[in-house]
């Protein structure tokens, strides 16, 4: 099958033909129509987070069932369906409760194992992390509810008062994600990027554009990941807020100080959200189909499999990253 692999960090990544991949017992093949190109995509391929090379990336996906092991239920060939770049094993006590999502022995396409730049793509314990797409969400648009999309639904878990107050710093991705989801849920948004292209876009999808936020969000979500927002973000709580950790924190800012005096005085709660398991997706599901909220105003551009490594390669440009979401098509 044709797929984008590159084989070492930060080499060219470039179309070539590779094996079919293999079917286990507990697992589906999918036919890949659709995949996003994400920025996670592109940390692993500058070496910030390791995979097995050679490497396919790739785990926002969409796409057909082409063949189920032996051992799943509930799913046939030819359903349509989507994943969570997250997939848990099924067996623990961690998938049991509905917390896939944390799963000390998951799996991930484009990660831990080939992902969906190609044309088809494993995903393991199917019976757990296969996503029963409805009819009335498209492929590009199922693709572009991804990583970013559910792990902001995933963020803002929890009820929202009806004047409640969301604020979101940094909007790539998974903050716009935010920002359309908050205020598809009743939420006064708040949004601090210092782009110009991402101010714009967040005013677009109902955001209130801020330079600074102080002490009057109910939830503050970091959709960047670094310890000047991740600061921030705390700072800019009520009493009794919470500040939800979503940017990956990487190098020296993954054990960036937090001011811990507010925490204690202000009782303030602290989360990270990792991604959405699939059992919690149907209620995502149902708010795009009602219209409440469209994933795909967020798809900047959609291209051919065979410029998905172009894609992935151009987010070395902030201006590109920028442009909304990459969606590959097949």
């Amino acid at each position: 099958m044709r797929a984008q692999v590159y084989d070492a960090v930060g080499a060219p990544v470039s179309l070539r033909q590779i094996p079919e991949p293999e079917l286990p017992a507990d697992g589906a093949i999918i036919e890949v129509r659709a995949t996003g190109v994400c920025r996670s995509d592109w940390h692993a391929w500058r070496g910030h987070d390791p995979v097995p090379l050679p490497h396919v990336p790739g785990h926002e996906f969409a796409g057909v069932v082409a063949a189920v092991g032996r051992e799943v239920t509930g799913f046939a060939v030819g359903d349509r369906v989507t994943a969570p770049f997250v997939n848990g094993c099924g067996r623990c006590d961690y998938c049991k409760s509905g917390n896939a999502q944390v799963c000390p022995d998951q799996t991930q396409p484009g990660f831990t194992h080939p992902g969906s730049f190609a044309e088809r793509v494993v995903v393991r314990a199917a019976g757990t992390n296969l996503v029963r797409l409805p009819e009335e969400i498209d492929f590009v648009g199922a693709a572009a509810l991804g990583c970013r999309f559910a792990t902001a639904f995933r963020a803002l878990r929890g009820p929202l008062r009806p004047d409640a107050t969301v604020a979101v710093y940094g909007c790539g991705g998974v903050g716009l994600s935010a920002v359309m989801i908050a205020v598809a849920l009743g939420a006064r948004v708040l949004a601090v990027d210092p782009s110009p292209e991402a101010r714009a876009a967040a005013g677009d999808l109902g955001a209130v554009l801020k330079t600074e936020i102080l002490g009057e969000a109910d939830v503050a979500i970091d959709a960047y990941g670094s310890a000047a927002t991740a600061m921030a973000s705390v700072r800019s709580l009520r009493r009794g807020g919470r500040h939800v950790q979503v940017g990956l924190m990487l190098g020296g800012d993954a054990r960036a100080p937090l001011p811990w005096d507010l925490v204690v005085a202000h009782e303030l709660e602290i989360l990270g959200s990792h991604g959405m398991a699939a059992v919690d997706y149907p209620a995502m599901l149902d708010l795009v189909v009602s219209g409440k909220l469209n994933p795909r105003r967020l798809v900047g551009s959609t291209v051919p499999l065979a410029e998905a490594g172009e894609a992935l390669m151009a987010m070395d440009d902030p201006v590109a990253r920028a442009g909304g979401i990459v969606v590959a098509v097949c």
